[in-house]
């Protein structure tokens, strides 16, 4: 392959990254500001909804706090530079974005417990779980590539934690569609983004064919 195509793959590439994750970030913070500040400073002191947040703090804590550092700790350990610089770093990082998973995991279905949301919880924890144990066993037994597909997924489940919330947007979306289909909705709305990512990893396979093969033909 020429060197000038290569070059051009690689720098539309890094400006494909630098958009991705420049937009994860703006819907991180815009969810954030109107779906987590705005809506809490919305409801009155006493509020029933503030109060289950103070009887959860224990679990809520946590969860918050692991969701965050895994949020943040996974567009740091998917930068090829700092993962060739500082592989150490890299690591380290890995094993406190493990940690925070399942800590995370594990207060969302205690806080979901004796819930109607506990069947969507359960399963987006689930699949969050899976996810990162391959990328860490993937790891584990060198196979790089492996690993970073399924870290990829991984992160796609962490990113569901920011993206339904969008929704919280428009109140009369999930109060209209009842506790079932709520749930129905969290696990549609997990194994889509993973389905996402996926097709993102095999696109160039999807799109082009193999030099010297020949047509497919039943």
């Amino acid at each position: 392959m020429p060197t000038s195509t290569l070059i051009e793959r690689t720098t539309a590439g890094s400006r494909f990254k630098t958009i991705l994750w420049v937009s994860l970030g703006l819907t991180a913070l815009f969810v954030f500001i109107t779906s987590e500040v705005l809506l809490v400073t919305d409801y009155p002191m006493y509020h029933a909804y503030r109060l289950q947040v103070i009887a959860d703090r224990g679990l809520l804590i946590p969860h918050a706090l692991a969701g965050i550092f895994a949020l943040l700790i996974g567009p740091v350990n998917f930068s090829s530079r700092i993962r060739q610089r500082h592989l150490q770093l890299h690591r380290v990082l890995g094993l406190v974005y493990v940690v925070s998973v399942f800590v995370g995991s594990f207060t969302g279905i205690a806080l979901a417990a004796g819930r109607p949301g506990l069947p969507g919880t359960s399963m987006q924890a689930a699949a969050w779980m899976v996810c990162t144990t391959a990328a860490f066993v993937a790891a584990r037994n060198r196979q790089i590539a492996v690993h970073r597909q399924w870290m990829a997924r991984s992160y796609a489940v962490t990113f569901t934690f920011v993206s339904s919330r969008v929704f919280n947007l428009v109140p009369a979306y999930w109060s209209h569609l009842g506790d079932v289909l709520s749930a129905v909705g969290v696990i549609a709305f997990t194994l889509a983004s993973i389905l996402i990512v996926d097709i993102g990893l095999n696109w160039r396979e999807l799109i082009t064919r193999r030099e010297g093969s020949s047509a497919w033909r039943p």
